[in-house]
Parts: C-alpha cells; structure tokens; sequence
C-alpha cells in the first residue's frame, strides 16, 4: 500500500479499495504459476482481513502518518495550566494590562501562548518566561486556566541574556543622587569611559553616563540583597525618566539617537537556575532586565479563549487541545521556519 492512500484517501475508501481487489472475480489462477498464485492468494486473504479491521476498530489512517505532535521531533510542548500555578520572575507593569485585557475580549483568542518553565522545587509551579503581560490579563480576568509552550530548565534551546536600560529625560546628577542612597550598593567613579565593557557577569552594575562618566556600583554578595539593590537602581529613573532595553554596552552610539540621553545602565549577568530559585522565594528581578531566548517557538496558536474560560475540568481541557492542534496538523496549517524570520503583523 501506498503511503499517499493515507494522505488522499479515508481509511473507508482504502478498506472499500482492498476489499474489491480481494473479492474480483477477474483474478484468473490458471494464468500464472502455482507459486505466484499462492503469494497472489495470500495477498488478498491478507488485504480482506486488513481492510475488516480497519472499519472494526475505526482504525485512524491519520494518526499512522501523522503521529501525535509531542512525539515529532523540535515541535513546541503546549499545555493547559492552572493559572494559579503561574508565578512572575520580574516586576510587571499593571498599566500595561486593562489594554490588553480589552484587546483579548475583543478579539476571544489567545495568539502567541507565554513560554513558561517549571520551578526547580517540584512544587508544580511554573516561571514565566515570556508573556507576563498575557499571563497577568489572564488572571486579571479570572480564567482558571492558561494556555502556555512549556520548556526544561536543562533544555540547551533556552538561554538567557541581560538586557540593558537606555536612560533619557532626567538630570544625570538626579539619578546618580538616587542611585547613591540604595542600601547596600557601593558606588565607585571611574574616568575613563571610551571603551567598551562587557556586561558584568556577577554583582556590579556600570552606569556609563551622557557627559563621559563612568560608575561601577558593587553590589552586596548575597543574592537576595543584589536582588533588593537592582531594585533600588532601577526605582531611581523608571517613573521620573523614560528608558529602552538595549545589548549595547557603548553609551556613544546612542547620543545622536537621544538628544537628552542620561546614561547607560549595564546590568548583570544571571544564571536560568539563579532565578528560578528567586521567584519560588518570591523575589522577582526589577523589570526588563532579563531576557530569555527560546528555540522553537510557537507562535500565532489564536487558541478560542472560551475554551480556556469555560468550567470544565483540566483534564478534558488538556485532551482537547491536543485534538485541536492534531486538527491543525491534518489541515497542514502547522509551518516550520527554520530560517531567520521577520514578522510584520505583530
């Protein structure tokens, strides 16, 4: 048999095919030698009781091309979760939310799932990765459950980086006045300011300001304590200045860009299992320093939100998600990009 019947045809109009090559009565054995007659005889026997079984068991032709999707190699893991079992690792600004709790009603679908990873503790929670924003509307709205792509804390396709902080629209000497009064930091001037540094990959934040100055703030040993430091730098511009992430650690290249340019807030590195230890405490990191990367990624689910609204229990929830994206695979609605891609409708 063909692997293309299973693409074309139902599994009835395979058993219909079988069965009338097994019953014709064009089948002339007297044209062909006793052995070839014998393998010919065998076959249909074989096809007659291969097409009974296929309609006695409803027998899925799909699922024997197409096996389930979490057993095809690099396809995203999605899962349904309780939304209580989902916890932030960073700030989240709640201004950001009733937009967006608006656009989900308006448009009842989930787009892009959050990317979520479960605490090392085996408490049953789960970080959030990417999507707080999403995550929070969620609960804001009192859904039960959420949609997410779920990825391992070993998983060598998940890194994280550090975003840095382009600080504009307040006084250098204001900021540094703020930054100098958070307990615990250690602010050291340095003068030379021309080269570039990489991003400190323990406790020290680099403040490389507009005017040529250079400030290493050292902060506390403990983890919890940086924690509570990085909070302090951040809370000296977030509500009196506006700020963008960057990767850049040259504050130049951003002087013709912001004419009121401040500074250039570089923050340190930290490990993935650093911060899941972090948020199962409850500290959370101060917003838009971190930075997650995730390959594969699943995008444009447009998952109906009455499914995850609805009362019913996660167990059917779960079950019938993995019917609707094996429906989408069948449609051939499921695309792969393996390139680089650039997206112009988000």
């Amino acid at each position: 048999m063909s692997l293309r019947w299973g693409l074309v045809f139902s599994p009835e109009a395979i058993c219909s095919c079988l069965s009338e090559i097994a019953y014709s009565k064009e089948y002339d054995v007297g044209a062909k030698t006793k052995s070839a007659a014998r393998n010919d005889i065998y076959f249909l026997v074989k096809a007659r009781k291969f097409s009974y079984r296929l309609l006695k068991n409803n027998f899925d032709l799909f699922n024997l091309w197409y096996p389930p999707y979490n057993m095809i190699p690099n396809i995203p893991t999605l899962k349904i979760l309780p939304i209580e079992s989902i916890i932030l690792h960073e700030d989240h600004d709640n201004q950001r939310t009733l937009p967006l709790v608006d656009k989900l009603r308006s448009q009842a679908i989930l787009r892009n799932p959050p990317i979520v990873m479960p605490l090392l503790d085996k408490s049953g929670r789960y970080m959030v990765l990417d999507g707080a924003n999403r995550v929070t509307s969620l609960s804001t709205m009192e859904f039960p459950h959420i949609l997410a792509q779920v990825v391992q804390p070993n998983d060598k396709h998940v890194s994280l980086m550090t975003w840095n902080h382009v600080v504009w629209g307040m006084s250098e000497k204001t900021l540094m006045k703020d930054v100098r009064a958070t307990a615990g930091l250690e602010t050291i001037k340095i003068t030379n300011t021309h080269r570039s540094v990489n991003a400190p990959q323990h406790a020290p934040v680099h403040i490389r300001t507009a005017s040529g100055t250079f400030y290493m703030c050292e902060t506390p040993k403990v983890l919890k304590k940086q924690v509570d430091a990085l909070h302090g730098i951040v809370n000296a511009y977030k509500e009196r200045a506006s700020l963008d992430r960057t990767s850049q650690t040259l504050v130049d290249s951003f002087k013709p860009l912001y004419p009121d340019l401040t500074a250039l807030v570089i923050f340190p590195h930290f490990e993935i299992e650093e911060v899941l230890h972090l948020a199962g405490q409850g500290y959370v990191l101060p917003t838009g320093i971190t930075r997650f990367t995730v390959s594969p990624r699943a995008l444009h689910i447009n998952y109906p939100l009455h499914e995850l609204s609805s009362g019913k229990p996660i167990e059917y929830k779960e079950e019938y998600l993995q019917k609707w994206i094996q429906e989408r695979m069948k449609k051939k609605n499921l695309r792969y990009y393996a390139e680089a891609t650039f997206l112009f409708d988000e």
